[in-house]
């Protein structure tokens, strides 16, 4: 071979060669905290994790889920003693309803193989029904029952042990859909006690105030801040609702103000949730009578959703509006945080199969939602909360949760591994056109719900699939 053909055949073959130097130098490094300092360890989800590190052929995707399904164990999670555990949310130390409620549902499945995860569950789901108890206005809660922190001049009742006094309906929904399928998981009753009971007791008050029949109701809330959704107009009243039925929510799940009060999804939630309650009251409680609130509240919520939550949109037709005010104004958009429209479905508020719901599932990831973003590196729903081109990866998973398309749930699965950055996790953002500039490196209902979505992928038979990623 003469000089000239040697030359032609390694640059030919150069990229081949550097590419295989590339991906023989990424080491895919565990970023698991050291057995030693992990926060909690259950036998069961390292088993799980192991196993399904061995069928998963793609080690960028392996190390991923290896980095992420276990984060809120290793990193979150504070047993108390039995019968009482905090979990942080990640980089903020304190304990959202929500948050944690999200944040231990992917080890639900494995109860039953590990004593001691039933028991820090069980934990969970009874520190939540102490917090309602505490406040059943308030979002997020301290570990300290004497601590005021951060948000302590907020112009709003606020109490020791309170973090933050945001009024959201998904605060009450999230921990009875926990402790409901604990209940159906393990056959294990004994979390309906008494402080159960206090808790529904405090929910069917609280939504009933705020379907706001009579008046406003107790609840204000004022921030001395700079950001307009972080405080509520009106004197801290928000901004007025006809009393249709709906309840007010005057926050997101993002923790953003509303700006029509009758936030649709979470409605949606409400009225699943409170049939969950009444099924407990009745099987477990034998409280006819609050079962009986319970579902005439859900019935009443979901007529008004059928009548007022409706909008019938010049291009996707008949579809839900993210918010309504009973006045006949319409908000059409979604915000990433759960419950969203998009993931109604995955909550099991609707159908995947509702004509409604997929018309909707259209137009909130296209343009027309104003605050859908695509950019060069990737796309996905965010909202005011980060601003603008600051898609969250949760809005991709709950694309991929609610997709019957493999082509498009393979499409997810790629746009998450490709935007973390390099380190292994899921953020709260990410810049559609640079993912190197995200929000939240430690935000653990993020980490925990990619490895559930890894887990259902692989549970519905899609392993092939997600080891087609290359």
């Amino acid at each position: 071979m003469n000089k000239k053909a040697c030359l032609l055949a390694v640059l030919l073959f150069l990229p081949s060669l550097l590419f295989m130097a590339c991906a023989q130098s990424e080491s895919f490094v565990s970023q698991r905290p050291a057995p030693a300092n992990r926060l909690f360890v259950s036998k069961a989800v390292d088993a799980k994790i192991a196993e399904v590190v061995k069928l998963l052929t793609n080690p960028r995707l392996a190390w991923m889920f290896e980095n992420c399904l276990p984060n809120t164990l290793d990193t979150t999670v504070h047993p108390n003693g039995e019968g009482d555990t905090f979990v942080y949310t990640g980089d903020i130390h304190a304990m959202w309803l929500r948050d944690s409620g999200a944040q231990v549902w992917p080890y639900v499945q494995f109860v039953n193989e590990d004593e001691d995860l039933r028991k820090m569950i069980a934990g969970v789901i009874l520190r939540q029904f102490r917090c309602i108890v505490l406040d059943p206005y308030a979002n997020a809660f301290y570990k300290e029952a004497d601590k005021r922190g951060y948000w302590a001049s907020d112009q709003t009742d606020m109490k020791p042990g309170v973090h933050e006094r945001k009024w959201e309906i998904d605060s009450h929904c999230y921990p009875i859909r926990l402790a409901y399928e604990y209940r159906k998981t393990t056959g294990d009753a004994s979390i309906f006690a008494d402080e159960w009971l206090a808790a529904i007791e405090l929910t069917l008050k609280t939504f009933v105030e705020q379907q706001r029949k009579n008046g406003v109701g107790p609840y204000k809330f004022l921030r001395v801040t700079d950001r307009t959704f972080d405080t509520l107009s009106n004197g801290g009243n928000g901004s007025p609702v006809n009393p249709v039925g709906l309840i007010a929510s005057s926050f997101r799940p993002s923790d953003d103000a509303t700006t029509f009060q009758f936030l649709v999804p979470s409605n949606f939630f409400a009225v699943t949730s409170l049939r969950k309650a009444a099924e407990v009251l009745t099987e477990v409680n034998h409280r006819a009578d609050l079962a009986k609130r319970c579902t005439d509240l859900a019935d009443e919520v979901e007529a008004a959703l059928k009548q007022y939550a409706i909008y019938n949109h010049p291009v996707y037709g008949k579809i839900y509006a993210y918010e309504v005010d009973g006045f006949g104004n319409h908000m059409l958009m979604d915000d990433a945080n759960v419950p969203s429209l998009l993931a109604m479905p995955y909550l099991g508020d609707v159908s995947l199969d509702d004509e409604v719901y997929q018309n909707t599932r259209r137009f909130v990831w296209s343009q027309h939602n104003p605050y859908f973003f695509k950019g060069s590196k990737g796309e996905g729903i965010g909202g005011p909360h980060v601003g603008y081109d600051m898609a969250w990866p949760m809005s991709i998973m709950m694309k991929a949760f609610t997709s019957k398309d493999d082509a498009e749930i393979k499409a997810c699965v790629e746009m998450l591994m490709r935007t973390d950055a390099g380190t292994g996790f899921m953020h709260e953002s990410f810049d559609v056109n640079n993912p190197e500039h995200y929000t939240r490196s430690w935000f653990a209902w993020q980490n925990g719900l990619f490895g559930e979505l890894i887990l259902k992928l692989i549970a519905d038979g899609k392993l092939d699939l997600l080891n087609s990623i290359e």
